[in-house]
């Protein structure tokens, strides 16, 4: 060992200062690099880890979002089921009834006509019978060339109209 030594030249004090100063330098790299550069990664990793959990709890929460979204969507479709059918009664309801009613005044205008057709063919039958009446008083004075009493107007022109 010692050819070695004097081969290479080595100094057991050299390599005992090189010694003390590389611990010291390990101890103050340790310090003041390494300890914040390892408590920096830590807490970058508790960020992740934080980070991860919270997107776990958020993902969750958005699933259940989604399911009451879903539920409430169901919900209001059979609601707005429900009412279309309600609107589809009343529709066909107020058809019927308005049906009815138009039928009930359609009858009504009917009745009413015919009564006034009637009431104006009486009045025509009225009319014409005194029509005929002077009618047949004026041929018959032609005819007998003298003026006949109301007794006689009147048996001749019931024997004329019927």
């Amino acid at each position: 060992m010692e050819e070695l030594v004097k081969t290479f030249h080595i100094e057991f004090s050299l390599v005992l200062a090189q010694l003390i100063n590389f611990t010291i330098v390990l101890l103050v790299l340790y310090k003041f690099a390494y300890g914040p550069i390892l408590k920096a990664l830590e807490g970058r990793a508790d960020k992740i880890e934080k980070g991860l959990q919270d997107a776990e709890e958020s993902k969750k929460k958005l699933t259940e979002m989604l399911e009451k979204e879903k539920a409430i969507l169901t919900e209001a479709r059979k609601e707005a089921q429900k009412i279309i059918t309600q609107a589809e009664g009343l529709a066909k309801k107020n058809k019927d009834d308005i049906l009815v009613e138009a039928k009930a005044q359609s009858e009504k205008i009917l009745v009413t006509a015919e009564r006034k057709i009637a009431e104006e063919k009486e009045k025509m039958f009225v009319e014409l019978k005194k029509e005929m009446a002077g009618l047949v008083v004026l041929a018959t004075e032609k005819i007998i060339g003298e003026k006949i009493d109301a007794e006689k107007d009147r048996a001749i022109i019931e024997k004329a109209i019927q």
